[in-house]
């Protein structure tokens, strides 16, 4: 929000003639290209699969990049990046001169990820993507130090029924984020009162119980999004991708933003 309000007070500052005109900004404040935003630029490129697209409807990539404010050269990492659907529409993002960490723990691998993750890493506009095979307790490797930001989409609610160290992850997440570095984290929504009764038989969790863990961590939340709202979703339905089928991407959806604070 601060920044926004920086952008705005920016571009409404008075300038003689002989300085710049600024480039254009979209209501977000984002700076744009012949009218568009960085979200809209990267998933209107032509080179991306048909089987993404497919996903667009449910996953909105141009608004969710819009409010991760992505911009070129970012320091970012996806974590549980299953195929890496996410990653490349961040590796698109932070390009030029970004790098974007993208990693998956040995049972997404193993079960799923190997060959379409593989396969899709080796494409170029994924030339500035560095691979992570790490557990969740230590999902970043040494270098991945004073990170701008830190992702984890719809898989958070998994992470307590595989029994991970939830406060190791935290805390290594906001080891590895710079000062006023972001975590945002997209989740179904269990019912409220649910708490954790449901990651593994709906993959769902309570929004309050995801806030709480963080901030227990030494984040300090400072955005909400109904990006995802669904408030139709009566919540009592498997989410996963397996098991949702045609109600994929309907789910009622909570987005958090975490920083590690600058003190």
């Amino acid at each position: 929000m601060k920044l926004s309000l920086a952008l705005l007070v920016a571009g409404c500052a008075h300038r003689t003639p002989a300085e710049p005109v600024p480039a254009p900004v979209a209501p977000n404040g984002l700076p744009t290209h012949l009218g568009l935003s960085v979200g809209a630029q990267v998933v209107a490129s032509p080179d991306r699969s048909d089987a993404d697209r497919e996903l667009d409807a449910g996953r909105l990539p141009a608004a969710f990049l819009d409010f991760l404010w992505v911009e070129p050269g970012m320091r970012v990492a996806d974590l549980m990046a299953g195929t890496g659907y996410t990653t490349e529409l961040l590796a698109r993002a932070v390009a030029p001169g970004g790098v974007v960490y993208s990693q998956n723990n040995a049972f997404v691998v193993e079960r799923f990820a190997e060959k379409p993750w593989s396969e899709r890493l080796a494409k170029p506009v994924m030339a500035d993507v560095v691979r992570v095979d790490r557990e969740l307790e230590a999902p970043l490797p040494p270098e991945a130090t004073d990170l701008d930001l830190v992702v984890m989409n719809l898989f958070y609610h998994d992470a307590v029924w595989m029994n991970v160290d939830r406060p190791a992850m935290n805390a290594a997440i906001l080891a590895s984020l710079k000062p006023g570095g972001r975590f945002v984290v997209v989740d179904h929504a269990a019912r409220e009162g649910a708490g954790v009764e449901d990651v593994q038989t709906l993959h769902r969790i309570e929004e309050s119980v995801v806030a709480e863990e963080l901030t227990a961590a030494g984040f300090e939340l400072v955005r909400t999004s109904d990006l995802y709202r669904h408030p139709e979703d009566t919540r009592d339905w498997n989410a996963a991708p397996s098991a949702a089928g045609e109600r994929r991407g309907t789910s009622d959806r909570f987005v958090l933003e975490v920083i590690r604070p600058l003190q």
